[in-house]
C-alpha cells in the first residue's frame, strides 16, 4: 500500500551519501568530498556518478522487491494540485533555498522526458518548466512563516554575493540521467572533469557565505547530486502492481540509454549552472 503523507515526501525518503565519503568530520559538508578526492575534478566526477548509478541501483531493487511496501505518495502536493481534496488547505511549509533555473536546452530535454514518463505514468505530478530548479544551497525547510524573516535579515549581507557567485564562478554539468526513487523522478547531471572549479566547489563557497553570517545552514542532505525534479507522485493507481512497476523501471533505463547514446558525447548536452 502506498504511503500518503501530510509532511514534505522527501522526509520519508532516504538520502544518503553512496559515494564513500564521511563529511560529519568537517565544519563545511562540501569541503569532505572534495578533499577525498585531493581536488581531482576527474575523480569528483566520479564520486557523482558512483552515487547516482548505485542509487538507482538500490532504488530499482526496492521498487521490484516482494516485501516493497508501496510509493511514497505527498499528500501535500495532492491538497495543491486537487483543491477538492481539502478546501481551503494552506501548506504549512515554509523554505529558504537558493536555486538554480535551467537553461532553455534542459527544460525542452526535461519536458521531452516528462513526455515519455506520462506515457508510461498517465497521473504522475510533473514540475511545471517556469519551476524546474537545481538546490544550490538550501537553508532551512519546513518551517513556520515567521521562522525566515529573521534568516533573510542575517543573510542580507552576503545575498548579493550569494546571488552573483554562479556567474563570477562558472561550473559546468553534463551527462544526464533520470535518477528515481519511492517518492519522485529527477534529472541528474556530473560535474566535469576537465575544471577544477565545478558545481560542488560553487555549493561549498555558498555554505561557507552562509555559515560566516551566523546563520546555521540546516540541509536536509548533502550528497554528491547535481539534480531537478521532473515529477512527484500523488496518486498509487500506475504502480500498484509488480507489473505496472516494472513496466515503470523499464522505461525509465530505456530512457536513460537513449539520454547516454544521444546526450553523453563530446558534442553532447551542457548545462553552465545559473548561465
Amino acid at each position: 500500500m502506498a504511503s500518503v503523507l501530510l509532511e514534505s515526501a522527501d522526509a520519508k525518503n532516504s538520502f544518503v551519501d553512496l559515494s564513500g565519503v564521511d563529511s560529519s568530520a568537517f565544519s563545511n559538508p562540501y569541503d569532505a568530498l572534495i578533499e577525498a578526492c585531493n581536488d581531482d575534478p576527474a575523480l569528483l566526477q566520479q564520486k557523482y556518478s558512483n552515487h547516482r548509478q548505485t542509487r538507482n541501483a538500490q532504488q530499482k531493487a526496492n521498487l521490484l522487491s516482494p516485501t516493497f511496501p508501496g510509493l511514497i505518495l505527498d499528500g501535500i502536493l495532492l491538497r495543491r494540485v486537487d483543491p477538492t481534496v481539502s478546501p481551503g488547505y494552506i501548506d504549512p511549509r515554509n523554505s529558504l533555498v537558493f536555486w538554480g533555473r535551467p537553461p532553455p536546452h534542459v527544460r525542452t530535454l526535461a519536458a521531452t522526458i516528462q513526455a515519455k514518463l506520462k506515457e508510461i505514468s498517465p497521473r504522475i505530478w510533473l514540475m511545471p518548466p517556469e519551476n524546474m530548479h537545481i538546490t544550490l544551497l538550501e537553508i532551512t525547510h519546513s518551517r513556520p512563516p515567521s521562522a525566515i524573516p529573521p534568516l533573510i535579515k542575517a543573510l542580507s549581507p552576503v545575498i548579493p554575493t550569494i546571488i552573483s557567485a554562479p556567474t563570477k564562478s562558472p561550473s559546468r554539468l553534463i551527462k544526464p540521467l533520470v535518477s528515481f526513487d519511492a517518492a519522485a523522478v529527477a534529472l541528474s547531471f556530473v560535474p566535469v572533469a576537465d575544471e577544477k572549479f565545478s558545481y560542488h566547489h560553487l555549493r561549498r563557497d555558498l555554505f561557507a557565505l552562509t555559515a560566516g553570517t551566523g546563520v546555521e545552514v540546516g540541509s536536509r542532505y548533502v550528497v554528491p547530486s547535481a539534480h531537478a525534479t521532473l515529477g512527484r507522485f500523488i496518486y498509487a493507481e500506475d504502480h500498484d502492481s509488480r507489473e505496472k512497476m516494472e513496466r515503470w523501471v523499464e522505461g525509465i533505463e530505456k530512457i536513460n540509454e537513449w539520454l547516454e547514446e544521444t546526450y553523453w558525447g563530446e558534442d553532447g548536452l551542457e548545462w553552465v549552472v545559473d548561465q
